[in-house]
């Protein structure tokens, strides 16, 4: 899955004018993520910063972490890529099909025109193969239909590999699924609460929380306890598991801190380390 999420800053951020600016307007960062999903595993694979108009499109960055995939999952998987509607550009969709050999199914706005002259939004059947403008190989149409505002919004799909309208719907509403992920890095994981004065020190931040997400998800996963996923209880296995050394730390530097309080209370501790 492909999207490009906004980490929202206000204030003045001098020395990362390059990249802390308007976007869709929203002020702060803006990254795209490829997220995969294989199976039950689903984490963040890479990123890459869109530093705004001048520079690399959404859509360029986007090729750029297909790109990088590595040969082991291309061979091991038939890989469909999702992303909205930034990432159904024409050159995107050539270099998924050719260059990748990979299937995609983006979003597409209902303006968009098809060879005939139509607009995306005057098809009447889901499923049916269509010509953009613009665009040498077939696609196949569909569309869902989502609550926006107390709304329902109607959202255009196109799949480079021929689908029923329904599985093609169905295979467009797992995109959102990366919504959710953002959701719960940027306010479980801080990962939008940098304030460091560097470019390397934002990317640090970002792996930092990226990495603090997948070793609590792994956890999670690694217990098997599927039925009620808890991030703050699976971080606190997390750390117990993996980091117990930090905990101990934790603990001790705790302890100091109340040992004169409960010294005045009658109270003494003593620690002693045996090796068994």
């Amino acid at each position: 899955m492909l999207d490009l999420t906004t980490l929202e800053k206000v204030g003045n951020f001098s020395h990362l004018t390059d990249s802390v600016r308007v976007y869709n307007h929203k002020r702060g960062l803006h990254i795209v993520v490829m997220y995969l999903v294989i199976g039950n595993w689903r984490f963040p694979w890479s990123f890459r910063v869109y530093r705004g108009k001048g520079t690399a499109s959404p859509s360029q960055l986007a090729q750029k972490l297909l790109n990088n995939l590595p040969s082991v999952l291309k061979k091991a998987f038939q890989i469909y890529v999702l992303g909205d509607t930034a990432f159904g550009t024409i050159k995107l969709i050539n270099k998924i099909q050719y260059q990748n050999s990979f299937q995609a199914l983006v979003g597409i706005p209902k303006t968009r025109k098809l060879q005939d002259g139509r607009k995306v939004s005057e098809v009447k059947t889901r499923g049916q193969q269509v010509y953009l403008n613009g665009l040498d190989i077939p696609v196949f149409l569909s569309w869902v239909w989502l609550k926006r505002d107390n709304k329902r919004v109607q959202r255009f799909i196109i799949s480079t590999k021929p689908m029923k309208g329904k599985t093609i719907a169905r295979w467009g509403k797992r995109r959102w699924q990366i919504e959710g992920f953002f959701k719960t890095v940027k306010h479980c994981f801080s990962l939008h609460r940098f304030g460091q004065k560097t470019f390397l020190g934002v990317y640090r931040w970002l792996i930092l929380s990226f990495v603090s997400y997948l070793l609590a998800y792994w956890v999670y996963l690694h217990l098997g306890n599927f039925d009620d996923l808890d991030w703050f209880n699976s971080a606190q296995n997390a750390l117990i598991l993996l980091l117990p050394h930090i905990l101990l730390l934790s603990l001790l530097n705790q302890l100091e801190t109340v040992i004169p309080w409960l010294n005045e209370r009658g109270f003494d501790f003593c620690l002693m380390r045996c090796k068994i």
